[in-house]
């Protein structure tokens, strides 16, 4: 095992359960933990970006990215913990199968993703997901194929691990910030997350 996979496992076994502190018990426990968040997160671009447009552009996204969040944990644990694993799902499984696999790079902006990333984190989140709301008898946006709602969703987070990845490449860092060691700043663990909770809002209103 790996220094930098060493770092990851142990900066996750403390994240989880405090995360998961805040999210369980919802209500002003969760807004107060989503303002920390979003200040902590507004820090790291406005740091990391030079243009001034651009960083009130950043910040204002993630005003509303943070806003869905709220709005989706008020609407229900349940789905809220499904949209998370499939982000998280999606980030673990596009690190192990790419480590694993390796093969063609996905992207110059993005060195490390690989083809084989991007497919085993999109199985991974698919399985996961199944899995969950095969236990639980969860009926998850049921208008709508599962498979294919969770490959969406997916791939949306996926897109915005890219696009972070993209003003990291241009702004000439490797990671937002070094708040979590093995996983660099807040933003870089949350960058699908931020693309993927709106995306998940917006297509449940529209539906």
């Amino acid at each position: 095992m790996d220094k930098e996979l060493q770092k990851r496992i142990l900066s996750s076994i403390i994240i989880l359960p405090i995360s998961l502190f805040f999210i369980i018990n919802g209500s002003t426990f969760f807004y107060l933990f989503l303002v920390i968040l979003f200040l902590i997160a507004s820090y790291e671009w406005s740091k990391m970006i030079k243009k001034i447009e651009q960083k009130v552009i950043g910040i204002f996204f993630l005003l509303i990215s943070f806003y869905a969040v709220y709005l989706t944990r008020d609407k229900g644990l349940m789905e809220f913990f499904i949209i998370l694993t499939i982000c998280i799902s999606t980030d673990i499984g596009g690190y192990v199968f790419g480590k694993i696999f390796k093969g063609p790079k996905l992207a110059k902006v993005s060195p490390n993703k690989t083809y084989s990333g991007l497919i085993g984190g999109t199985l991974m989140s698919i399985l996961l997901t199944y899995l969950i709301v095969t236990i639980y008898d969860v009926n998850f946006f049921e208008d709508l194929n599962l498979i294919f709602v969770v490959f969406l969703i997916s791939s949306v987070s996926q897109i915005g691990d890219l696009i972070i990845s993209y003003f990291k490449r241009i702004s000439n860092v490797k990671d937002t910030g070094k708040l979590f060691p093995g996983h660099g700043g807040l933003l870089d663990r949350i960058d699908g997350m931020i693309f993927a909770f709106p995306f998940v809002f917006i297509i449940s209103k529209t539906l």
